[in-house]
């Protein structure tokens, strides 16, 4: 009784994280702050050069994307935590543990944000200073839909997928039962690591959109959590790359023809 009592906790309490992380964008993207959320206008925010404006945005802009990674990537890491809480579910510092565990697992993807913004920057500049780019900014999302689209077929792709979908296996190899803490911090890093590579092309897609775009989160959140953690879900991502090269070919054959 008591273990179902604490799994029924450990899913609210995951639920209760994972639903106020969407709440919050979705409040904060209606509001006169929701500018913060689209990296295509932050150059404009932070025009006058200050530390203020150049450093604020930037902040709150990877505030936004720690929590739109909560929304989309705990779920489809649920299994994991889930066999590390039976791990550890009799251990006074059981909760700490698992804390590290989620705070490694967002370091990780907060490291990608903070790498995949700066490069993000940098091709903007580039757009800037470049008439013809500036005037077919259509490339750029084209570009991003067919990198995603081949990413789907790369063998990274799928040793990291495979990673993601042996949840057990991988808590197993990490968890020795010495030096806990720092070995929490490896699990919630080395998965997050492998989940990076796994989904990285398709998170990609999200600076097209926006990070405050809820639709957009709820589809590719549903789409990566089917592909961990569905027993057939690994067969989606050939179909998945077909459907975005596909799209990004039309784009490219659209703008041709005009």
């Amino acid at each position: 009784m008591i273990v179902g009592t604490d799994r029924r906790a450990f899913i609210w309490l995951i639920g209760l994280l994972v639903s106020l992380a969407w709440v919050v964008l979705w409040v904060w993207g209606r509001s006169p702050y929701g500018r913060f959320l689209h990296h295509g206008q932050m150059g404009a925010i932070g025009s006058d050069g200050s530390i203020a404006t150049v450093f604020l945005p930037l902040a709150l802009y990877l505030i936004g994307w720690t929590l739109m990674t909560a929304a989309m990537m705990l779920p489809t890491t649920f299994p994991l935590l889930e066999i590390f809480r039976r791990l550890t579910q009799r251990r006074p510092d059981g909760s700490q543990l698992m804390a590290i565990v989620i705070a490694g697992y967002l370091g990780v993807w907060l490291a990608f944000g903070i790498a995949a913004h700066s490069a993000d920057w940098v091709l903007h500049q580039v757009a800037e200073h470049s008439p013809w780019l500036e005037t077919n900014g259509w490339v750029i999302g084209a570009a991003t839909l067919l990198l995603a689209g081949g990413f789907q077929f790369t063998r990274l792709k799928y040793r990291c997928l495979d990673k993601c979908r042996a949840p057990l296996s991988f808590v197993m190899e990490r968890w020795q039962g010495r030096h806990e803490h720092r070995n929490a911090l490896r699990l919630g890093i080395d998965h997050g690591i492998f989940c990076v590579g796994c989904c990285w092309a398709l998170m990609l897609l999200m600076f097209g959109v926006g990070i405050g775009n809820i639709g957009w989160m709820l589809c590719l959140g549903a789409i990566m959590a089917v592909e961990k953690n569905m027993p057939w879900g690994r067969k989606i991502s050939a179909p998945l790359g077909l459907a975005l090269l596909g799209w990004g070919t039309l784009i490219f054959l659209n703008h041709s023809c005009f």
